[in-house]
């Protein structure tokens, strides 16, 4: 595997164009700076920052508390703040003394959209030998054919989605700048390329084609990006007249080498992908390899914080997944919690999808973190929505990675108590489901070990059977109710009197003492495994869904 220095501040700067970026205050050195990765700024949470992170200042604005926080969040590269901003002496001092710089980030652009641009940036760099001499990632070839046609160009995906886009998009229309910034066609444009079928067009022809849309007021030279017959994506270029047959040319050759590039990126995230679930899977399982797994994920043995595990499911009676689903599922967990820590880590594995969360230093308190976890969960599933409505086992914290593999199996219990609940939209602690997590495994072991009902449960179940009665559900009723018996013939749906004559028959055929704390408790055991209607002589534990427990 290739080693490759980290994209520097100046190139993030000049690929994302002064369209989205402008530089506000630099330290000496022309912004050269490696850039490892992007944090989100938060408050309420201790600064976690490593050197070359860039830090988006959500809700910081004035000098005085920018300056504050640049001074913060050293060794970090840049700070990246809504504009407007005006830079000053104090700031550019401040910017020499921590080597911390400061961006403006337009203001039409939304944070979501910026750290998405940037790890879009910082990935693309992962994969692309410089030996075979293409280059390195989608941003630089729009840049490219930029400079080749002389006039601004977006990469597109089927969905008329931004995937990369040149410099100089500030010379082109209005339209064209909302499209950076909102990295989407605006719902406009979309339609009337819908409506007069230019992407039809563009399917057909495997030349530039020309096309003039609100009313000619907006030229764009397009040109499809396939393999074979597979439509990948598009080029466009805002240029105000049809390119000449050299320039087209050069458009045409242009797109095969996109097309080439989005293969293997596309090849590139499957390879990513497949890795971290490798080392991640290694990680929870515990074992020698776990450290030098842990270590290329990013993650450090004995956080002060520890590390709390998440098992996340989608939901069985959503619809019928598809492996595509799970990741894309997955992807979006590991977006939300790198938010939050950037050492966090998530894959899928098998159906479920894991996230590793390490806790902020200095909360010792294990009930707070998993609580803190928990509350993570819950404020993802909530902004999934039901389309990806799932539920989310939360383990207790891992102080160390040797106690990493029990927290998996926490969250694993955890989330199997979840689905025998048919709750579609969950998420709980280990701590919280302690009581129900020891009854599936107790359930686990009676079933390997084939154990059946005995003593009077067992001839209660053969008097059903053969009676038609109901008298287990009697009993299950009397002990659920605390020996309340008008309560318990509430649930019952019958007379108190018809009750208790119930009652006196359970006794009479089953021999069992409910003035005998240890026979209540052994029964109540056997109704909460095998079931009130289980049949006599062969029956089977309840088992929930969910991941095995180990």
């Amino acid at each position: 595997m290739l080693n490759r220095p980290c994209p520097s501040l100046r190139r993030i700067v000049d690929d994302l164009g002064s369209t989205v970026l402008h530089v506000v205050a630099a330290p000496p050195g022309d912004l050269r700076a490696g850039i490892t990765g992007v944090h989100i700024y938060d408050p309420l949470d201790e600064l976690l920052v490593t050197p070359g992170t860039l830090l988006l200042a959500v809700g910081v604005e004035g000098g005085e508390r920018i300056r504050a926080l640049m001074r913060a969040a050293a060794p970090a590269a840049a700070l990246i703040v809504k504009q407007p901003v005006e830079p000053d002496e104090p700031m550019r001092q401040t910017a020499a003394e921590t080597g911390v710089a400061v961006l403006g980030l337009a203001r039409a652009a939304s944070w979501a959209q910026i750290a998405a641009m940037l790890r879009s940036l910082l990935s693309e760099g992962d994969f692309g030998d410089p030996e075979d001499g293409l280059p390195g990632d989608l941003f630089v070839l729009a840049n490219a054919i930029c400079a080749l046609l002389d006039a601004p160009v977006t990469i597109e995906d089927r969905d008329s989605r931004i995937l990369a886009h040149s410099g100089r998009q500030e010379e082109a229309d209005p339209s064209r700048v909302a499209t950076v910034l909102a990295r989407q066609v605006p719902d406009h444009i979309r339609r009337i390329v819908r409506e007069r079928g230019i992407l039809q067009q563009l399917d057909r022809s495997r030349e530039p084609v020309f096309v003039r849309l609100e009313e000619g007021d907006i030229r764009r030279t397009a040109i499809a990006v396939r393999s074979g017959d597979e439509i990948l994506g598009s080029i466009w270029v805002a240029a105000p007249d049809p390119l000449d047959a050299q320039r087209a040319s050069a458009l045409t050759d242009a797109a095969k080498i996109v097309a080439l590039q989005l293969l293997r990126e596309r090849a590139g995230a499957d390879t990513r992908r497949r890795l971290r679930a490798d080392l991640l899977s290694t990680v929870l399982e515990g074992g020698p390899g776990a450290p030098g797994a842990a270590a290329r994920l990013g993650m450090a043995d004995g956080a002060p914080g520890g590390v709390c595990v998440l098992a996340a499911q989608l939901a069985d009676d959503t619809a019928v997944h598809t492996d595509a689903d799970r990741e894309r599922f997955c992807d979006a967990l590991a977006l939300h919690v790198s938010a939050i820590h950037p050492r966090s880590s998530a894959a899928v594995v098998g159906t479920v999808a894991y996230a590793v969360l390490p806790m902020p230093q200095g909360r010792a308190d294990h009930e707070g973190s998993e609580r803190r976890a928990v509350e993570v969960a819950r404020k993802f599933l909530s902004r999934t929505g039901v389309r990806y409505a799932a539920r989310i086992g939360v383990g207790r914290p891992a102080a160390t990675l040797a106690q990493v593999a029990r927290s998996r199996a926490d969250a694993d219990r955890a989330l199997r108590v979840l689905t025998s609940h048919q709750e579609p939209h969950t998420a709980a602690g280990y701590t919280e489901l302690h009581i129900e997590s020891l009854l599936l495994q107790l359930g686990d072991l009676a079933t390997v070990q084939e154990h059946q009902p005995v003593g009077a449960y067992r001839h209660l179940l053969a008097y059903d059977s053969e009676h038609g009665s109901d008298l287990v559900a009697t009993l299950s009723s009397y002990l659920d109710a605390l020996g309340d018996v008008p309560a318990a013939s509430a649930r019952m749906h019958v007379h108190p009197n018809t009750f208790r004559y119930r009652l006196k028959r359970v006794v009479e055929v089953s021999g069992l003492d409910l003035d005998d704390p240890q026979e209540r408790l052994g029964v109540m055991l056997q109704i909460r495994l095998f079931g009130a209607s289980a049949a006599a002589g062969a029956p089977a534990p309840k088992r929930a869904g969910g991941p095995p427990s180990p």
